[in-house]
């Protein structure tokens, strides 16, 4: 006997997965608009942490997580970006929340951060297994899937 789900009907579903891109994709948004407002900014905190080529990387943070950040808020090719935003996260996790290296507070909050961004990462991996739903922009190349 089988029990009524909200999570089976489409709509639902549909509407899920957009609150889902809207959520996980504000974090890239809010981030890349602050680096790219505030470049030098940016690449000072690059330098702190010791990213390589802390100039680079800023450049690379403000397309990875303003660009791709937007193209997910969207629905546009939500598969492949919300894996190369996960491997992103877990890559800025190693770079920027070394939390094995610190002691007292500053280690507690690094240790929070880490694991914010190893979570983030697993629900960008369970929105590519998803996929976009029916609410994103869709085009002639980009046949909305239901």
């Amino acid at each position: 006997m089988a029990s009524y789900s909200p999570v089976r009907t489409s709509a639902w579903r549909d509407s899920a997965l957009l609150f889902a891109r809207l959520a996980l994709s504000s974090l890239f948004i809010v981030m890349g608009w602050g680096k790219l407002s505030d470049y030098s900014g940016a690449v000072a905190y690059m330098t702190q942490t010791s990213a390589p080529f802390p100039a680079l990387a800023a450049i690379v943070a403000i397309i990875v997580e303003l660009g791709l950040g937007l193209a997910l808020a969207l629905g546009v090719l939500v598969e492949p970006l919300a894996i190369v935003l996960a491997l992103y996260t877990i890559v800025t996790a190693f770079i920027g929340h070394h939390f094995w290296t610190m002691s007292g507070m500053l280690r507690y909050d690094m240790m929070i951060h880490f694991y914010k961004n190893i979570s983030v990462a697993g629900g960008l991996i369970a929105l590519a297994a998803a996929g976009p739903g029916r609410y994103r922009l869709a085009g002639p190349h980009m046949p909305a899937r239901t």
